[in-house]
């Protein structure tokens, strides 16, 4: 919404892609530099102790509900069950590259449930987390990947509010509907 609010007031292509970038944070993409470090301090504390993942994970959890945290990368206020998170997963296994950090994610699902009383699947952001641990990416680096992915469709939404709507106009959150080209192929 920033990107286009931006991209309605007259700035430029990159400047309205700019303000959709400086949007991300802990609560919108930022989640996955803080499910990484999850998800290496509950691996790395299995490894010391010798635990199985499930017991790592129950007792990270109940670490972190004693401590009243929630534990990023969790479930998702319209997903219940995220559909971004079974490809992502799914491409993860085909690859050979879903070990133990995805093992982890599973495990303290599973843990929160029994914790819990209710399912908190994982989103879309601690997928992403899961995955960049297994590929050995540094925490610090998950909202920056994040940020690139998410450019190719904010360059989308600034595009089309520069070229197809009128500037300055209301810009509701909820209130929206494709009707941009028709899909085409790519050859």
């Amino acid at each position: 919404m920033a990107a286009r609010t931006v991209a309605s007031g007259g700035a430029p292509l990159t400047t309205g892609i700019a303000a959709g970038i400086m949007t991300i944070n802990r609560y919108h993409g930022g989640a996955i530099e803080g499910c990484m470090r999850v998800l290496l301090e509950a691996v790395a504390r299995k490894r010391e102790k010798g635990q199985d993942t499930l017991t790592a994970a129950r007792e990270l959890v109940a670490e972190y509900r004693a401590q009243k945290k929630r534990i990023p990368g969790y479930g998702h206020r319209i997903h219940k069950d995220d559909p971004r998170t079974r490809r992502l997963f799914a491409i993860a296994e085909e690859e050979g590259m879903a070990g133990e950090y995805v093992e982890m994610g599973g495990a303290i699902r599973q843990a929160m449930k029994e914790t819990l009383g209710r399912d908190l699947p994982m989103n879309v952001d601690g997928a992403i987390a899961a995955v960049l641990c297994e590929l050995d990416f540094p925490p610090e680096m998950g909202n920056g990947l994040f940020a690139i992915a998410r450019t190719v469709g904010l360059t989308a939404h600034v595009f089309d509010e520069i070229t197809r709507q009128r500037p300055m106009r209301r810009i509701s959150p909820t209130a929206h509907e494709y009707s941009g080209p028709e899909e085409r192929g790519l050859s």
